[in-house]
């Protein structure tokens, strides 16, 4: 069984605050059961007769009586969670979401968003010109190799060219692209006051339309029969409550947070790689899904994942910990070798590929080596770089081998054949007879003080996830979509992410299928 109740003899009745900040009633059940395999507050609520729920996993809940029925239930409350709620709250739905963190930390990996890419025909205040359906593709079609379902991207592409105007009309605003953000004042739209702006936007938006929202609320389990979703245990408060609902839309992350998960994939290496994001993204309703025969897709060990100052902390550094530099400059291994061409394409169609490379690397540690006319040509990580007067003194500082520095570098340098610099373009300035080469901006490291940063990888997202259709269905083992259950950002991105990133992509596929989820949502429950 997937969970049981221990029954009783006697039960009485007692009321306890739960997410929505009003009174319910909680009913127990205990048989001679010690109440010592309780947490100690939890058995400071309980009263004679009390229900309890033990979880897989072995873990005691006191149990909620289930709440009527809602028309839709949001398990996430980042940007897709957030969209879906507040498309299907607009069709009539009544919705009710859950988010696992607190109400200072809600919105998930959202919260550290900075930009979207968004289709558009014309320039306009914010945005520089067009960006349209077929460049969008190729850039796309570009940095993942085909690995992408050619529809739903494309349908994700122009569904993209309403964002401008839905966000804004949701409590959104927006600013000029930001100095150092290299090549996407005409793709991307900037958030003023970023992600967590944009998040509490939302949030107000939500409370406007009567949308609930339960904090610290972690769905555990889900029950699905036949392909219909039919109620969801979620622990709310250190009560386990089961919520019915006629539809559910699942936008509550990947697995990026769940170490021991990624050690599945990478083995002891996971043990060094920086969460960008949220610690509240475990992969739990993922997992669920897959148990109950959702069709996967995308590479388990594919993610989102780039250069991160190595001196971020563990969770939660967010978009200032990420380093920017590696266009610039060389990048070497703690072996002092470089590994991959700093200027092959623009930063924003490469820079989360990096994370992935140093996770390849011994020990998962590499170093960022830039002198002073590179410094003012890159977004700064939030840690000061270390700064030297010599390229051995910053090999010594950087605790690599200053001999072995100054002969990468020495290379490098008489390598180095003459062109137009050019940041904005992907310029003449490249080596020659090196492996890797530098196929752009490669300028001689020759000019005092020379900077150097501590890399790791940073994970923002795994693509690992569901399968769905342009309905936002979640499709089932035998190629069949689940009659209610759909799902909407970083749980279905690898549908289109099999491989690589576009800058502010991520943030384009759950606004555009959180909306299509809430509106399908919608209409399955209210039909």
């Amino acid at each position: 069984m997937r969970d049981r109740l221990i029954s009783a003899k006697h039960t009485t009745r007692y009321a306890l605050k739960n997410g929505f900040h009003h009174e319910i009633a909680i009913k127990f059940h205990h048989e001679g059961a010690p109440t010592s395999i309780l947490p100690r507050a939890t058995r400071g609520r309980m009263q004679e007769g009390s229900d309890l729920r033990v979880l897989r996993g072995g873990k005691v809940f006191l149990m909620a009586e289930p709440k009527s029925p809602l028309d839709v239930l949001i398990v996430g409350g980042g940007n897709a969670g957030l969209c879906a709620a507040i498309t299907a709250r607009c069709a009539g739905a009544r919705v009710l979401l859950l988010e696992s963190a607190t109400k200072d930390l809600r919105g998930g990996n959202s919260r550290h968003t900075r930009n979207i890419r968004a289709m558009h025909k014309a320039a306009t205040a914010y945005l520089t010109g067009p960006y349209g359906e077929e460049e969008f593709w190729e850039d796309l079609l570009q940095v993942t190799g085909g690995e992408t379902n050619e529809h739903l991207a494309r349908l994700t592409i122009r569904a993209s060219e309403e964002l401008g105007e839905w966000m804004p009309a949701n409590g959104v605003r927006w600013q000029g692209s930001l100095r150092g953000t290299l090549h996407l004042g005409r793709t991307n739209l900037f958030m003023l006051g970023g992600g967590k702006a944009m998040v509490n936007a939302y949030y107000n938006a939500a409370s406007r339309l009567g949308i609930e929202v339960a904090y610290e609320s972690e769905v555990r389990e889900l029950k699905i029969g036949d392909k219909e979703f039919l109620s969801a245990v979620a622990i709310c408060n250190g009560a386990a409550r089961e919520f019915n609902a006629k539809a559910i839309v699942v936008a509550s992350g990947g697995f990026e947070a769940n170490i021991p998960w990624l050690k599945e994939y990478w083995g002891e290496a996971a043990d060094n790689f920086i969460i960008r994001g949220t610690k509240h993204n475990q992969g739990q309703m993922l997992k669920e899904l897959l148990q109950h025969g959702a069709k996967p897709v995308g590479n388990p060990r594919g993610c989102h994942a780039v250069a991160l100052d190595a001196r971020a902390p563990k969770f939660d550094g967010g978009i200032v910990t990420r380093l920017d530099s590696v266009p610039f400059g060389i990048v070497v291994n703690k072996e002092i070798k470089r590994f991959y061409d700093e200027g092959e394409d623009f930063w924003p169609k490469r820079y989360a590929i990096w994370g992935k490379l140093i996770a390849e690397q011994p020990d998962q540690i590499a170093y960022s080596i830039v002198d002073a006319k590179a410094l003012p040509l890159f977004m700064p990580s939030v840690f000061p770089p270390v700064k030297a007067g010599s390229i051995a003194e910053l090999a010594a500082a950087l605790g690599l081998d200053p001999s072995a520095l100054v002969a990468v570098v020495d290379k490098f340098n008489r390598e180095v054949r003459p062109g137009a610099f050019d940041p904005a373009s992907l310029d003449s300035c490249r080596t020659e007879g090196l492996h890797p080469p530098k196929s752009h901006w490669a300028r001689a490291i020759d000019t005092p003080p020379y900077y150097g940063y501590p890399l790791r990888p940073g994970i923002t997202f795994t693509y690992l996830g569901v399968t769905v259709d342009e309905q936002a269905r979640v499709i089932m083992q035998g190629d069949r979509p689940a009659k209610n259950i759909f799902a909407a950002g970083e749980v279905m991105a690898g549908n289109i992410l099999g491989k690589g990133y576009l800058g502010g992509f991520g943030l384009t596929i759950g606004s555009v299928f959180g909306r299509i989820a809430g509106r399908e949502a919608a209409r399955y429950a209210i039909s």
